[in-house]
């Protein structure tokens, strides 16, 4: 594990790049949407509460436009601070997932002040030596069930600097320890079965009961999960085959820098105090409850955040840590991690712009006229892609099937394709876009906490992209005409 205080990637001459970094890159989109809201005439739906989605819903055939509200220069510069905790989003506020990422880093820096994650590494990659490899199926398949089950995707930010030094040490890059969580948690909710935040609202919002089209989705999932893993792995084998094919090779040295203490994974003669061995535990023990309490008990990033707080000081008093090293260790760590808080609410700033700009549902309108008269294979892929167009606007996989399900899902009745195919549809396209979505906190965030500029991610992502653009379209159209 890193001096994290140590780190400063956006001064590092290793690290820098010609392409924008993801500030840049996420304020020019902000620019962008509301340049359009100068464009595209404003327009709303009348909406009506649903009970069983638990929010308001678009009702269909109500569109009308309505007196425009472009977005000028200083709503443009509102917008981040209003992508933070604006509670007129369709996507969750963003302040909590913000201070949850500030709490976990402090949590991370406490860890690391022990010297039990370094010295477990080294321990670790001894015993594995050889076998390496297995750890990536395993772990993808591990954040898949994540995905699929809950929708794991912003409680996926507390491994990126767990997993990426481990991955590092074993003789990869640092792109492989992104993907595996990345990709892995990504294709789950891709191939989304009982998730709650995709699944069963979109379901909900069509008017289905959510266990139709689960077979189809299975299948989804399953040869989504087989694809990617072997994808990673087949680039894992190459990177440390010759590591100057990694699409991060130039970054190498600095990673290893920032990501491993100096001479980690070379001194195989570390050996674990016994006081160490009870922080790995109770670091253990963290992750197994956060995940426990997302999953069953309807934890949200407060309490997420409260879980990793008393965590860093029951670390702290085990390892005996002196009052100033505790606190201080705890700051150090989370300001390591304050850029990734400040992308989140760039990322939200952008939904904040198209909404206030009241241009959603005329994006969503436009949708709704072009599926008019189609027949089925027609249908379903052009539904896919305008999903997929609609998510790089609203990345949340709730907040899209709220919005675009009450629309969109009844004109299969009129193509003669089951709404279920809708709803796969929908969630396909959402969870394929959020692999790469610059409007997605997660994706921007993971990147910056892997040191990662998002150029290099396209470069390595998009062949994969595009195997499982086909792969879903093929399943999309084969069920449309069974």
């Amino acid at each position: 594990m890193s001096e994290q205080s140590e780190a400063k990637p956006e001064h590092s001459p290793e690290l820098s790049t010609r392409f924008p970094t993801a500030y840049s890159i996420l304020f020019l989109l902000i620019v962008f949407v509301a340049a359009l809201t100068w464009i595209v005439p404003a327009g709303k739906y009348d909406r009506a509460m649903n009970e069983e989605v638990g929010r308001e819903i678009a009702v269909a055939g109500t569109y009308a436009e309505v007196d425009p509200n472009p977005q000028g220069f200083w709503d443009v510069l509102l917008a981040p601070v209003a992508g933070f905790y604006d509670p007129e989003s369709y996507a969750a506020n963003a302040i909590d997932v913000a201070l949850f990422v500030l709490f976990l880093g402090g949590f991370l820096g406490v860890v690391n002040a022990t010297g039990a994650i370094d010295t477990g590494i080294k321990t670790a990659m001894l015993r594995m030596k050889g076998r390496e490899i297995w750890m990536i199926p395993i772990l993808m398949s591990l954040f898949a069930v994540g995905g699929t089950t809950y929708g794991m995707a912003e409680e996926t930010l507390a491994f990126y600097a767990i997993l990426i030094p481990v991955i590092i040490a074993a003789g990869y890059d640092a792109i492989t320890g992104v993907a595996i969580i990345l990709i892995g948690a990504g294709i789950g909710v891709l191939g989304s079965t009982i998730n709650p935040f995709a699944t069963v609202i979109a379901a909900n919002a069509a008017g289905i009961p959510f266990t139709d089209g689960l077979v189809l989705r299975l299948a989804i999932l399953v040869g989504g999960l087989v694809i990617c893993a072997a994808y990673v792995m087949r680039y894992a084998r190459r990177v440390k085959a010759d590591p100057t094919r990694s699409v991060v090779a130039k970054q190498a040295q600095a990673h290893r820098r920032i990501f491993l203490q100096a001479g980690a994974g070379g001194d195989q003669t570390a050996t674990l105090t016994g006081t160490q061995k009870i922080v790995l535990v109770l670091f253990a023990i963290t992750f197994a409850v956060m995940i426990w309490g997302v999953s069953s008990q309807g934890w949200w990033m407060a309490r997420m955040s409260a879980l990793f707080f008393g965590s860093a000081i029951l670390i702290g008093l085990v390892a005996r840590l002196e009052e100033k090293k505790l606190t201080g260790s705890f700051v150090d760590g989370a300001k390591d991690l304050l850029g990734v808080a400040l992308v989140v609410g760039l990322a939200r700033g952008i939904v904040v712009v198209m909404e206030q700009g009241l241009i959603a549902d005329t994006i969503l309108n436009s949708a709704e006229q072009s599926l008019g008269g189609l027949g089925e294979l027609a249908f379903i892929n052009l539904m896919f892609w305008i999903e997929i167009g609609m998510s790089f606007f609203v990345p949340s996989s709730s907040g899209l099937a709220v919005l675009s399900m009450p629309i969109l899902a009844p004109l299969a009745d009129f193509a003669g394709v089951g709404r279920d195919l809708v709803v796969t549809a929908y969630q396909s396209a959402n969870g394929l876009v959020n692999l790469i979505n610059p409007t997605f906190a997660v994706v921007i965030g993971g990147l910056a906490i892997g040191r990662i500029s998002y150029d290099r991610w396209l470069v390595f992502i998009w062949p994969l992209l595009l195997i499982l653009l086909i792969f879903v379209s093929a399943l999309l159209s084969l069920a449309a005409l069974v």
